[in-house]
């Protein structure tokens, strides 16, 4: 009995593959998504390599500031820092832009604050470098796919969607009319088998058509000497195709859904149509709406007084040790406390502030992920390398790095027998050479395990509406009277 079922429902997948490949509707699918990918593609290829140029100019010059502060002493490597921090562009841009052109690609390093002069401007007290991020409107990035970027988001999102309603809105209604719907059923063949049957049969065909198009899209890029795509990137466009196939899947089941209940391919396809424009087209921005109605009315500066309400003038506290006019360890140990903790505070509130926007596009992406084509472009998002969650991953990095050097000063400082071990104080520090080699070197690394780790609600809740969707048109199917 269970493989008498099998094979109704692999016939029945074969039969809707022939027919739907046989189809016009096949032939025009083809023709429209091999037009997109071969956009997509030229459009990449001609975007990629001055983004990676800049890229590489800014990383150049950054390694230089650093070099020259290394080559001069352990101080002032210590005083001026690294230099700023770039962005890696993520060599899969062309599958989803994540609203780069409002997100920072650079963390600056902040030039060290100037407290006393003299009478001849000369400094008296100059602090040490500090982490400083630019800000930037997050909250009001774009959430859904978007229309101006002709890249794998929108082409799924959109394009391909709708493509699964084409293929299913006549898949029973159709069927019914003809009457042929009848004659199957009539043979004993269960209900589930046929839905089943249908709905491999419409994906297969609508997967056959897409995989053809991103095959000519890869080549297109991969043959390009100006983009280099590695191990990694093509698993994350294994996962990408696998989250396509997925959301598909969804349109899939809603087209299944609806031609189940309705007697009529006409009037199946008008609902599926208002569906679409719906859940695709005006929910996202809709509801991006209603999330900034909910951000804070409070600006992050009253925030950060709420927060801390008492602010202790660092000055005071460190103001009698500072104004020693003696150069012994007493004052040289007050200026690297000040130096530091200044440094410290202002990371902080930076910090602070990012959290606070950071908030912000949480608490949007929670009400906008009702959206299936939202939920898809975060996920396209973070797998390719672009978006809030990379920019995210880009900060982490900074911080990690900046950690790391700021260690490698200590240690290098603390291997000079003849150093006073005072950091952030000329006086105090090793006055030996410090080996430019030895420095360590900023890299901007993606990291898949963690992207799985922060998509994982989002890909539970796309997952989640495919089983409410293919539930759904099995219970409608079961129910419907031929």
């Amino acid at each position: 009995m269970v493989s008498d079922s099998h094979k109704n429902m692999w016939h029945i997948t074969k039969r809707e593959i022939y027919d739907n490949l046989n189809s016009l509707r096949f032939a025009l699918t083809t023709v429209l998504l091999l037009a997109l990918m071969v956009t997509n593609a030229v459009k990449h290829l001609r975007e990629h390599p001055k983004r990676v140029q800049r890229y590489q100019d800014a990383v150049a010059e950054s390694l230089n500031h650093l070099t020259d502060r290394a080559d001069d002493s352990l101080y002032t490597l210590a005083q001026y820092g690294p230099g700023n921090f770039y962005k890696k562009p993520s060599p899969l841009h062309f599958c989803a832009n994540g609203g780069e052109s409002v997100l920072p690609d650079t963390i600056k390093v902040g030039d060290p604050p100037v407290f006393m002069t003299d009478a001849e401007g000369n400094r008296l007290l100059e602090g040490i470098w500090s982490l400083s991020y630019p800000d930037a409107n997050l909250q009001n990035k774009n959430v859904g796919p978007n229309v101006s970027q002709v890249d794998w988001a929108f082409i799924i999102g959109y394009i391909l969607s709708l493509i699964a309603l084409w293929f299913t809105f006549d898949a029973f209604s159709g069927e019914r009319e003809q009457g042929t719907l009848r004659l199957m059923l009539a043979n004993s063949i269960p209900r589930h088998t046929v839905l089943i049957g249908k709905f491999f049969g419409a994906l297969l065909s609508i997967s056959i058509s897409f995989a053809l198009a991103v095959l000519v899209n890869l080549l297109l890029i991969s043959t390009a000497n100006t983009v280099h795509l590695t191990t990694e990137a093509w698993g994350r466009l294994g996962i990408i195709f696998s989250l396509a196939l997925l959301y598909t899947s969804l349109f899939v089941a809603l087209g299944l859904l609806v031609s189940a209940r309705v007697q009529q391919s006409a009037v199946s396809l008008m609902i599926l149509l208002l569906m679409w424009v719906t859940f695709v087209v005006f929910m996202p921005s809709t509801l991006a709406s209603i999330a900034s109605s909910f951000s804070p009315a409070t600006s992050f500066d009253e925030f950060w007084k709420q927060r801390n309400p008492i602010q202790e003038n660092l000055w005071e506290k460190y103001k009698e040790g500072l104004r020693s006019n003696e150069l012994d360890h007493r004052k040289l140990r007050a200026k690297s406390e000040f130096y530091t903790e200044n440094a410290e505070r202002s990371e902080r509130k930076q910090e602070e502030q990012l959290k606070y926007r950071s908030a912000q596009v949480y608490r949007a992406r929670a009400i906008t992920g009702i959206s299936p084509a939202t939920l898809l472009q975060h996920l396209i998002e973070a797998f390719a390398g672009t978006g809030f969650e990379r920019h995210l991953q880009f900060v982490d990095n900074t911080q990690r790095y900046a950690h790391q050097l700021r260690e490698f000063v200590v240690d290098t400082d603390r291997a000079d027998p003849e150093s006073l071990h005072i950091l952030g104080v000329r006086e105090g520090m090793s006055k030996k050479l410090v080996n430019p080699a030895a420095v360590p070197r900023f890299e901007d690394t993606l990291n898949l395990n963690k992207d799985f780790n922060t998509t994982a609600t989002e890909l539970l809740l796309l997952t989640l509406f495919v089983l409410v969707l293919l539930s759904g048109a099995y219970l409608a199917f079961v129910r419907v009277e031929v």
